[in-house]
């Protein structure tokens, strides 16, 4: 495992930032943001590889894959961080550290996006911030690989 490698996931619908849901989401296209995370996480130390995926079973892959591959993980997983227990398990699963993210304030919004089963198994959460939510994921990573 390189120490400087992380991995930012991206749950379903991410692709669609900018166009869904811009009173949310803002209006600033996925790629664009994607690529300012990457250029942050470089500003940081870090490799980063970005991938985004509309199944989880694909998520389910690539967090088995970091175990061999990355120092930690940046992860918004859409809709499945409130019902996706394989997702849960796969997290719990490796010894890689994973910063869970929310561009919006999931406590804020409807009744069903107030509850993360993924958060018992993260080590943090970061959310409402809009894109700023992973760049701060990206300093509490840091923070925890330096320790």
């Amino acid at each position: 495992m390189e120490n400087n490698r992380i991995l930012f996931l991206l749950g379903p619908n991410l692709n669609l930032v900018g166009v869904r849901e811009k009173g949310i989401y803002g209006s600033e296209n996925a790629d664009d943001i994607y690529g300012q995370v990457t250029e942050r996480a470089k500003e940081l130390g870090f490799s980063c590889d970005v991938f985004q995926s509309n199944h989880e079973g694909d998520l389910i892959d690539k967090v088995h894959e970091a175990r061999a591959k990355y120092a930690g993980i940046l992860l918004n997983a859409g809709a499945l961080t409130h019902y996706s227990y394989a997702l849960r398990d796969a997290i719990a699963g490796v010894p890689v550290p994973v910063v869970e993210t929310h561009m919006s304030n999931i406590h804020a919004r409807e009744e069903f996006r107030k509850v993360s089963v993924i958060a018992p198994v993260c080590k943090g959460q970061i959310s409402g911030f809009g894109k700023v939510s992973y760049f701060l994921g990206l300093e509490a990573l840091k923070s925890l690989l330096e320790q």
